[in-house]
C-alpha cells in the first residue's frame, strides 16, 4: 500500500499534476483579468463587477475543457524530466486550444469580457504550464549535480558537431547515469566555429585538439562522426593519440539510423581504425555470376582465410560447397555454423591432405568442382624455419598436387591463396609460397584451367596474426613482445582478404598475381604503442613493450611486388595485377623433382635447392649458423641416448 501513495509512481505524479492543473487554470483565468485592468489607467486597477462575474461563471468550463485538452494531447504521461522543445510546442498548442474554446464558449453564454483577457490568459496559462513540467526537468538536473557531486565528472571532449555529436551531448547532459561533462566541440567545418550545441561551443578544428586537451584537463575523446573516411579516422586519432585522454568511436551511420546509437553503445577504438584505408569494395554481381550455381572447392576451409571465403561463399547461392581440410575440429566448427545459417546449402565437408594424391584427386574426379580455392598451407615463418620440409611438402607440392588434379578434371578457375613473404623471400615459408605461384603460373600456360594468385599482406585478426597476440599478453599482465622497433607490415582485415579472393577470381584470365593496395605499412611498434593507450593502459607504467630481436627468417619490411613484376590496374581501384615473371620451365620442373626427393628424404639441404630455384631467395647467413648449431646439438642428443647405460655396483 505504501508503493501505491509514493511520490515515486507515476499515478500519484498524475493525480498531484491534475491538481496543480486546476488550480492554475483557475488562478490564470482571474490572474488574466487582473493584470488587464492593473495595465489600464481608466479604471486604475479596478476590474468591474460584470467582467468578475462572467470569468466566475465560466471558470468550472473552462476547468473542464482544458484539462480534456491535456489528456488529449497527453499532458499527464510524458517523462517531464527529459522533456524538450517537442513537449514545449505541445504546452502551447493545448493552451491555444484552451483560449480557443474559452473565447467561443464566453461568446455563445454572452459573458462579457474584454477581447484582451484572452490574450493574457494565453500566456499566463503557457507560462504556468510549462513552468509546472519542466520543474520536473529543473529538478532532475539539481538531483544529477547532487549525486554526481561526490566525485569528478569526466571531461570530455566530442569531435563532431552533426546529428551523431548532438545525440551523445545531450545523452551526457541528461543520464543521470553518465558522470560526463562535455567541456568542449571540435568541427572541421570553419562555419560552425565559435557556435554553440547544447549550450557547449564548438571550439575550431581537428588542429586544436592537443591544445584544447590540455587547456581543459580532458580525460576522455568521443570521435562522433560515424560518417568519416577511414582517412579522415586515421588522421583524427593519430592527433587524438598524441593526447594522454582515452578515447572512443561512435559506432556506424546505419546505427543511428535504426536508433541504435546511445553512449552506452560506444565502442572502444578498433585498431583497425588507425590503418588509414578504406575498406575494399566488391563488384557482388561479377562474384555472384562465377559462383552461383557453381560446385566450389575450398581448401583449409576450416582455417581464418578458408573459414570466411566459404560463409560468404555460401551466401552467393552454389550449387555445392565443398569443405576439405586437414584439421576435422576445424572443418565440423564452420560445417555447424553455415548447416545454422544456410540450411538449404548442399554442403560437404571431407577431411584430408592436399599432399595425399589418391585422395585429392578422388575428391576432383568425385564432386568434379567448378571453382577452387587453394587456402591450405603452413604459414608460421619461425615454425617452418625449424621444419623447412614441411613447408615443402604441404605449401609447394600440395600446391603441386591440388593443381594438378584440378587441370586434369577440369576445373574452370583455380585460385591460389599466397602472401606478401613470397616477394624476395628471406624465409622458408615465403619461398614455398613464391614456389606454389611459379607453380600455378606453369599450369596456366598449357592448361584450360584458369590459374590465378592472390597475394595478401599480413591478415588482422587471424589465427596467430599479432593483435590476437598483443591481446592475449595484455590479457595476461604483459608484457608485450616485439621483435623489433622498426619492422613494419602491411595490414587487411579477413574481410578484406577474402574479398580480394572473390574479386580475383571474378578477374581471372590466367597466370595472374593480384594485389591490394593496402595504403602505408605500420610499424608494428606503433600497433602495440596504440593498442595499450586505447585500451586504458599507459605504457611504461601499467603496461610495457619488450623487444625481443628478430626471429629466424623474419624481415624487417615486406614487399608487395618485384620490380619485374610491375603493377596493373583492374577494374577495382585497389586491386592491382602483376604480370607474369618469365622462368625455364623445364629447368623449373626438374629441380622440382630434385626438391621433391629432398624434402620426402628429410635432407638438410632442402633450403639450398629452394634458393637455386628462386633465385630471389637469400638464407641469412645468421639461419644458416643457427640451423647448423641445431642440427649438431640434435646430433650430439642422438649419440648420448645411444650410449649404453652405466650399471652401479650392488
Amino acid at each position: 500500500m505504501k508503493n501505491i501513495f509514493s511520490l515515486k509512481t507515476s499515478r500519484t505524479r498524475m493525480i498531484l499534476l491534475f491538481i496543480v492543473d486546476i488550480l492554475t487554470i483557475i488562478f490564470d483565468s482571474y490572474f488574466a483579468l487582473i493584470i488587464r485592468f492593473k495595465l489600464d489607467n481608466v479604471y486604475y486597477g479596478w476590474v468591474p463587477a460584470e467582467y468578475m462575474a462572467s470569468v466566475r461563471a465560466y471558470v468550472a468550463v473552462n476547468v473542464i475543457t482544458t484539462l480534456v485538452i491535456f489528456l488529449v494531447l497527453n499532458l499527464y504521461n510524458r517523462v517531464w524530466s527529459y522533456a524538450s522543445m517537442h513537449e514545449a510546442g505541445l504546452i502551447v498548442g493545448a493552451s491555444m486550444l484552451s483560449t480557443a474554446f474559452q473565447a467561443m464558449g464566453m461568446s455563445f453564454l454572452y459573458l462579457a469580457v474584454p477581447r484582451s483577457f484572452h490574450i493574457f490568459y494565453f500566456f499566463f496559462l503557457t507560462m504556468t504550464t510549462l513552468a509546472t513540467r519542466f520543474s520536473y526537468r529543473i529538478l532532475h538536473v539539481l538531483k544529477r549535480g547532487l549525486v554526481r557531486s561526490g566525485k569528478r565528472p569526466v571531461n570530455t571532449m566530442v569531435i563532431g558537431a552533426g546529428e551523431a555529436g548532438n545525440i551523445i551531448i545531450t545523452e551526457m547532459k541528461t543520464s543521470r547515469h553518465l558522470n560526463r561533462n562535455v567541456v568542449c566541440v571540435i568541427d572541421d567545418n570553419p562555419s560552425k566555429k565559435g557556435k554553440y550545441i547544447r549550450g557547449v561551443r564548438i571550439m575550431g578544428d581537428r588542429t586544436k585538439i592537443k591544445e584544447l586537451a590540455r587547456k581543459y584537463n580532458v580525460d576522455e575523446i568521443i570521435l562522433a562522426i560515424p560518417s568519416a573516411s577511414a582517412k579522415d579516422t586515421r588522421d583524427i586519432l593519430r592527433i587524438c593519440n598524441e593526447t594522454e585522454c582515452k578515447l572512443k568511436v561512435l559506432p556506424g551511420v546505419y546505427q543511428l539510423i535504426t536508433e541504435e546509437v546511445s553512449v552506452s553503445k560506444l565502442r572502444e577504438v578498433s585498431i583497425e581504425d588507425l590503418l588509414g584505408r578504406d575498406t575494399i569494395k566488391i563488384d557482388i554481381d561479377s562474384i555472384s555470376g562465377y559462383v552461383r550455381n557453381k560446385v566450389v572447392l575450398v581448401t583449409g576451409g576450416g582455417g581464418s582465410i578458408g573459414s570466411e571465403l566459404c560463409r560468404q561463399i555460401a551466401a552467393h547461392n552454389p550449387r555445392m560447397l565443398i569443405i576439405f581440410d586437414i584439421y576435422e575440429n576445424n572443418a565440423y566448427d564452420i560445417q555447424q555454423e553455415l548447416k545454422k545459417k544456410y540450411p538449404a546449402l548442399k554442403l560437404e565437408v571431407l577431411i584430408g591432405s592436399v599432399r595425399n594424391t589418391k585422395r585429392i584427386e578422388s575428391v576432383m574426379e568425385l564432386y568434379r568442382p567448378d571453382v577452387v580455392y587453394h587456402a591450405a598451407a603452413h604459414k608460421h615463418v619461425p615454425l617452418m624455419e625449424d621444419s623447412p620440409n614441411e613447408a615443402i611438402k604441404n605449401n609447394v607440392f600440395g600446391t603441386y598436387k591440388t593443381a594438378r588434379a584440378a587441370d586434369k578434371y577440369g576445373v574452370k578457375k583455380f585460385v591460389l591463396i599466397s602472401t606478401d613473404k613470397a616477394v624476395n623471400p628471406t624465409n622458408i615459408m615465403g619461398a614455398s609460397k613464391r614456389l606454389c605461384e611459379m607453380i600455378i603460373q606453369t599450369f596456366s600456360r598449357y592448361s584450360r584451367t584458369e590459374f590465378v594468385a592472390v597475394r595478401f599482406g599480413n591478415v588482422l585478426g587471424s589465427n596467430g596474426s599479432v593483435i590476437p597476440l598483443f591481446k592475449k599478453q595484455m590479457a595476461a599482465g604483459g608484457p608485450i613482445t616485439v621483435t623489433h622497433p622498426d619492422i613494419i607490415r602491411y595490414f587487411m582485415t579477413i574481410p578484406e582478404a577474402v574479398s580480394l579472393v572473390l574479386q580475383a577470381g571474378a578477374f581471372a584470365k590466367g597466370g595472374e598475381i593480384f594485389v591490394l593496395d593496402m595504403g602505408e605499412p605500420v610499424k608494428i611498434a606503433d600497433l602495440a604503442k596504440n593498442l595499450i593507450r586505447l585500451s586504458g593502459y599507459t605504457l611504461g607504467v601499467d603496461m610495457d613493450i619488450v623487444y625481443t630481436g628478430l626471429r629466424p627468417g623474419e624481415k624487417l619490411y615486406e614487399e608487395i611486388l618485384t620490380k619485374e613484376e610491375g603493377l596493373q590496374k583492374t577494374a577495382n581501384n585497389l586491386i592491382y595485377v602483376g604480370k607474369p615473371l618469365e622462368f625455364n620451365e623445364v629447368h623449373f620442373l626438374s629441380e622440382l623433382k630434385l626438391l621433391e626427393e629432398a624434402a620426402s628424404e628429410e635432407r638438410r639441404d632442402v633450403k639450398e635447392i629452394v634458393s637455386r630455384i628462386v633465385p630471389t631467395y637469400h638464407i641469412k647467413p645468421e639461419d644458416k649458423e643457427r640451423d647448423e648449431e641445431s642440427y649438431q646439438e640434435l646430433l650430439s642428443l642422438g649419440k648420448a641416448s645411444h650410449e649404453k647405460p652405466v650399471m652401479e655396483d650392488r
